[in-house]
Formats: C-alpha cells, structure tokens, sequence
C-alpha cells in the first residue's frame, strides 16, 4: 500500500508565500507522475500542477507564473512552491502518485490565503 504523505500548509496573507512537500512510500521505480490537485468548498477537485518522472511539468493557467512543481526522484517527493498567493487559492491541496494507470492520493492539506 502507498502512502503519501503531506506537510507545509497553513494560514497566509495575500502575496505571501507557502512551500507544500508530499514524500511517497518508497517502491522499486518512481512514481511516473506526481502532482497536486486542490478543492475549494462547493467546488470540484481540479489539478494545480504534474510533474513527470522524466522531468517534464505542466501547470493550471490559474497559477501559471506564480507556482513551481518540483521534485525529488531518490527521495520519491514532490514539492510546490507557491508565490504571490490570492485569496482565491484557497482550498484543499492534494498530492499524488500515479504508476502505470493506478493514482495514489495524499491526505489533503489545508491552504488558506487571507485577502
């Protein structure tokens, strides 16, 4: 069974900045795709940022320019470094691990950007 574990949310102001981190249990190959996805209340879970294995990105136009998907392969994690942050970013960040067709999916961690 794979965990995925997150850390590094919490209350911030508008422009300020947070640093999300997800590690993977550890399994012989890394993760094809890790990525954070995000929920605000009333509305549907919608992908912020992947990041594949072979180094490649892709990024929601909502944060395009002010968010950075990063990761680890040795150490299996995913970071997010997320800049300017708007009051509209908040919501539920969920981390994830996809091998082959199979997605894994973190806790959820809590990011609430004051205006």
């Amino acid at each position: 069974q794979v965990q995925l574990v997150e850390s590094g949310g919490g209350l911030v102001q508008a422009g300020g900045s947070l640093r999300l981190s997800c590690a993977a249990s550890r399994r012989m190959l890394s993760p094809n795709v890790m990525g954070w996805h995000r929920q605000a209340p009333g509305k549907q879970r919608e992908l912020v940022a992947t990041s594949t294995s072979g180094g490649g990105t892709n990024y929601a136009d909502s944060v395009k320019g002010r968010f950075t998907i990063s990761r680890d392969n040795a150490k299996d994690t995913v970071y997010l470094q997320m800049n300017s942050l708007k009051p509209e970013d908040t919501a539920v960040y969920y981390c994830s691990a996809t091998w082959g067709t199979t997605k894994y999916w973190g806790q959820g961690t809590q990011v609430t950007v004051s205006s």
